[in-house]
């Protein structure tokens, strides 16, 4: 295979009236999937070139996955932006992705103006009207390569400036293999999509169901904030198969939503995104016996994870959760400070990847790219590219690989991963902050600053700036910050002033 378009036809010639994706306002089957594809793509190609960017501006709907498959068809990459960031990260992602062509629909046309794209708007409702001309679509098609870009997802940067990370077709094609084959992910799967389609996790849903046929039912996102809502959908729906962030599952059993009801159809939990609590774990074990359990790990860069566990075993609060052990085909292994080979248990090293999984790198940011994708230092006799994440894990007496932390301030939050530089960086764009530092402390961003302004107001200006993930939890405002001797802000002292503070109740 060299095209995730393989899967669409050979799924939409295998299984043709199966229902492909829905959200509660529409469906798809397989073969409409694959005829409105191509109208799309015809629309698209008179309007931009092959290996370009299109963005799509869109709820995660039908109506995105369509577009999606239209895009991919014209030889281009998409590009998910989030309806609901605020217009100046929009603008961040656009100077760096530089569309020629964006896709929305009319209820989003007009905020989108706000972001000043000059480009072409495209909207999804009249794509599908246009007349398929196979000719120039073989063409394309035939001058496809596997290493040609899919998507570029963009991710927290810590220059303040998101980071577009661009994945090609061989790196998904390799992923899906492996992963639904391991998970034993079917035609008969009915997989509910928890995550945004601007997050790699989404691509587990969209990409295994279109390799076996399985049927993807898009939850919407405001469900997650009433569990009543979000079981009564997934029982109705018979959801076999949850591929969920860690902080939406927690979500349902911390508001003890399953006194209300178990979806009892549920076989397959495969979790990711941050660290799964093991007492929320034994929640969901508790209430889905005859379910198994996956916890699986790897950032975007790797395309959607690298390692995995299965649960088979009783955890206790305070245990330590395995991230596991490779995926097939990829190569995970620990490096220490001097990049020598980490094999023994319990030694803590940086945590890098090798193989088809890679990402292309940073999309128009060549000296990113260079700094996270590097040559692998145990490898001098050929070209050989690892990313490191910057995660730091351990072997533990099983062998099996257990994270540890950040190396460095990047976190893992609500599902996201966030620089917390960028959040700094918006911080101190506001007049009444003179300087800024952030924490993540005991699960909850923490905002030090010098300078004046109520915390309400200081929250409410930097919401214009970026999505509500990436607000603080906290605000402390300081008269000075503590200095290392090298004259660099003291995190570690600041982190003692708030467990302090927080223990005499201030």
């Amino acid at each position: 295979m060299t095209n995730v378009l393989e899967y669409l036809e050979q799924t939409a010639g295998r299984l043709p009236d199966q229902i492909a994706f829905a959200d509660p306002d529409c469906s798809i089957t397989w073969s409409a999937l694959n005829r409105d594809r191509r109208h799309i793509a015809a629309a698209l190609a008179g309007k931009t070139t092959p290996r370009s960017p299109v963005a799509v501006y869109l709820e995660k709907s039908v109506a995105a996955i369509r577009a999606f498959m239209g895009i991919v068809t014209a030889g281009c990459f998409y590009s998910q932006m989030d309806t609901r960031q605020p217009a100046a990260r929009l603008c961040q992602i656009l100077d760096t992705l530089n569309p020629d062509v964006i896709i929305t629909d009319p209820e989003h046309a007009e905020r989108l103006s706000e972001t000043g794209f000059t480009g072409t708007v495209l909207l999804i409702g009249e794509l599908a009207a246009a007349d398929a001309d196979d000719t120039l679509l073989n063409e394309i098609r035939a001058q496809s390569t596997d290493l040609d870009p899919l998507y570029c997802n963009f991710t927290s940067g810590s220059t303040g400036t998101p980071k577009g990370v661009l994945v090609p077709h061989r790196a998904v094609i390799d992923f899906i293999e492996q992963f639904t084959s391991l998970f034993q992910i079917t035609e008969t799967d009915i997989i509910g999509n928890q995550a945004p389609f601007d997050f790699d996790v989404s691509v587990k849903d969209i990409y295994s169901a279109l390799k076996t046929g399985a049927t993807v039912r898009i939850i919407p996102t405001r469900y997650f904030s009433f569990p009543t809502e979000l079981l009564d959908y997934l029982t109705e729906h018979r959801v076999t198969t949850l591929i969920w962030a860690v902080s939406a599952m927690c979500m349902l059993s911390q508001l003890h939503g399953f006194d209300y009801k178990i979806p009892s159809d549920v076989r397959k939990v495969i979790f990711s995104g941050e660290v799964m609590p093991v007492k929320q774990l034994n929640i969901w074990r508790e209430v889905l016996p005859d379910a198994f359990f996956v916890n699986v790990y790897g950032p975007t860069e790797i395309t959607c994870n690298c390692t995995y566990y299965i649960v088979d075993r009783p955890f206790s609060p305070g245990d330590s959760l395995p991230i596991g052990k490779p995926f097939p085909n990829e190569k995970v292994f620990l490096l220490d400070e001097q990049d020598h080979l980490i094999t023994e248990p319990d030694v803590t090293g940086e945590l890098c990847v090798a193989g088809s999984c890679l990402a292309l790198g940073y999309y128009r940011n060549p000296e990113m790219t260079a700094r996270a994708f590097t040559q692998n230092p145990l490898n001098d006799n050929f070209p050989e590219r690892i990313y490191r994440t910057g995660d730091l894990a351990c072997y533990d007496s099983s062998g099996e690989l257990c994270f540890a932390s950040r190396r460095d301030f990047q976190i893992k939050h609500m599902g996201h991963r966030i620089e917390l530089g960028e959040i700094e960086a918006a911080l101190e764009k506001i007049r009444e902050i003179d300087r800024a530092c952030c924490l993540y402390l005991r699960g909850r961003i923490v905002a030090f600053y010098i300078g004046t302004g109520e915390k309400k107001e200081l929250a409410h200006q930097l919401s214009e700036a970026l999505p509500q993930y990436m607000i603080p939890n906290a605000w402390v405002s300081c008269e000075t910050f503590p200095l290392t001797k090298n004259a660099k802000i003291d995190r570690r002292a600041l982190e003692l002033q708030y467990t302090n503070r927080r223990s005499r109740g201030r």
